[in-house]
C-alpha cells in the first residue's frame, strides 16, 4: 500500500503526530510533503489550467512530484491545523492548483479508486470546516471513500495534550486505519460520486470547454467507459 500525506504546516505538531497514527499502521510506502516547505506557491488565476491544460501553468514543474505521489497513492492524508476556522493558507494554496482534476473538469481515472483521509486539530473549534475545505477537493477529485478526523486538543503542541485526549486520538485513527487496510483494493465509488459524475457527463456531452469535452472523449467516458472500471 502506498500512502501520501500532505502536511499544510511545516512543524510537526499534534496535526502531524495524529497523521501519523493512522499512516503508520498502514504497511507500505510512505510519502510526505510539508506546506509551503515543499511548494509554496499560489494560483495566478491564469485559467490556463482549464482552457488549454495543466502543463501551462506557470507552477506545473514545482508540483510534478506532489502529483505523482498522489497518482501513486492508495491512501492520501491531507493533515492541516485549523487557522482561523479553516485549513491553512498553504493547503488551500496547493489545492486550488488542482482545481482543473474536479470532475466538471478533467478528473484524473486513479482517483475513482483511492481512499482519502482529512485530519485537523484545533484548541479549541474549527474542525468542521477545515475539514471540508480538505474533503471538497477529495469529493470532486473523485474519491469514492473519505474519512475524517477532527480532534480539539486543548493545547498548542502536541507535548501539551493531556493523555486522556490522546489515547481518544489514538482510539480514532486506529478506527481509521483498520477500514484503510480492509477496503484496500476493493474501494468503489457511491451512489453521489456516481450521481454527480453522471451530471458532469452530461454536461460534457453539451460541451462548453473544448479542453475538458477533448478529455472527456479520449478517455471513452461520454461513452459506456468509466473511471471506476478502467482503474482496476
Amino acid at each position: 500500500m502506498k500512502t501520501v500525506i500532505i502536511h499544510g504546516q511545516n512543524h510537526k505538531g499534534s496535526t502531524y503526530h495524529i497523521a501519523h497514527l493512522v499512516a503508520d499502521q498502514l504497511e507500505g510506502e510512505l510519502t510526505e510533503f510539508f506546506l509551503p516547505k515543499d511548494f509554496g506557491e499560489f494560483c495566478t488565476g491564469c485559467t490556463r489550467c482549464f482552457v488549454d491544460n495543466e502543463t501551462k501553468c506557470p507552477h506545473f514543474a514545482k508540483l510534478q512530484s506532489i502529483t505523482k505521489a498522489l497518482d501513486e497513492a492508495d491512501v492520501m492524508i491531507l493533515a492541516s491545523p485549523v487557522y482561523v476556522y479553516h485549513a491553512t493558507g498553504a493547503m488551500k494554496a496547493l489545492l486550488d492548483h488542482y482545481g482543473y482534476r474536479w470532475m466538471v473538469h478533467r478528473p484524473e481515472a486513479s482517483m475513482f479508486r483511492k481512499q482519502g483521509v482529512c485530519i485537523t486539530t484545533a484548541a479549541g473549534a474549527g474542525m468542521k470546516s477545515t475539514i471540508k475545505d480538505m474533503a471538497d477537493s477529495l469529493f470532486f477529485w473523485g474519491v469514492p471513500r473519505i474519512y475524517r478526523l477532527g480532534k480539539p486538543v486543548a493545547a498548542t503542541d502536541w507535548s501539551g495534550v493531556s493523555e486522556k485526549k490522546k489515547q481518544s486520538v489514538r482510539k480514532a485513527a486506529n478506527t481509521i486505519s483498520k477500514k484503510l487496510i480492509k477496503k484496500q483494493g476493493t474501494v468503489k465509488p457511491g451512489l453521489k460520486t456516481k450521481g454527480f459524475f453522471k451530471i458532469m457527463r452530461m454536461l460534457q456531452k453539451n460541451g462548453w470547454n473544448e479542453s475538458d469535452v477533448r478529455y472527456w472523449k479520449d478517455m471513452g467516458w461520454l461513452g459506456k467507459k468509466r473511471p471506476w472500471k478502467d482503474t482496476k
